[in-house]
């Protein structure tokens, strides 16, 4: 009896120095994790989520709305380039992908479009804040057919951007708060085809 005594006093002890030492190494973090947003953990946390159900980290960090069925990949088209106009946000490009693999390839490819939407006023202050946020810019939609020919539009998710690390200050966070919406209305009026 004594034996197993001395074994589990000596997991408890090993238990202990664990939780001791995982505490000495998290430490200097905490306070650095306090200085974020209030919701960055909720986005790190359902990335996760993502990563694990996916297996697949571009999935975590788009948003993604299947096209209503009967809809064109021109009404699409048609739909988001109306709806960024009604918002006043300009479309800055577009890069019709599918046309260039079948460039190159000289074999027909699903239809694969990127359009970059862009409110430049924003979007400089996005900059001013921080010169990395212009890895996000312009904000780019995509109109994608999968392999099996169903159309889907896809988005950067923007939350890891607006709550993912310390507040950004008010004004530029409404602002970004505003695009986000905007790039949803895009997203899910385009694929309902309302105007």
């Amino acid at each position: 009896m004594k034996v197993i005594w001395n074994v589990l006093a000596l997991f408890g002890l090993l238990a202990v120095g664990v939780v001791v030492y995982c505490g000495v190494q998290a430490y200097p973090y905490w306070g650095k994790y306090q200085q974020l947003d209030e919701n960055a953990h909720n986005v790190y946390h359902q990335m996760m989520l993502k990563v694990l159900e996916t297996g697949n980290a571009a999935e975590a960090t788009v948003w993604k709305v299947k096209v209503d069925e009967g809809l064109s990949a021109d009404d699409v088209d048609e739909t988001m380039k109306f709806i960024a106009n009604e918002h006043n946000i300009k479309n800055v490009g577009e890069l019709p992908l599918y046309k260039q693999v079948e460039a190159m390839s000289g074999k027909p490819y699903r239809f694969a479009k990127i359009y970059m939407f862009c409110n430049a006023l924003t979007a400089a202050r996005m900059m001013d804040y921080s010169d990395a946020f212009s890895a996000y810019l312009p904000c780019r939609v995509s109109l994608i057919e999968d392999k099996s020919g169903q159309l889907w539009i896809y988005s950067l998710n923007m939350d890891m951007m607006i709550y993912g690390g310390k507040p950004l200050p008010p004004e530029l966070k409404k602002e970004a708060m505003k695009v986000k919406e905007i790039i949803l209305d895009i997203m899910n009026r385009g694929a309902a085809g309302e105007f």
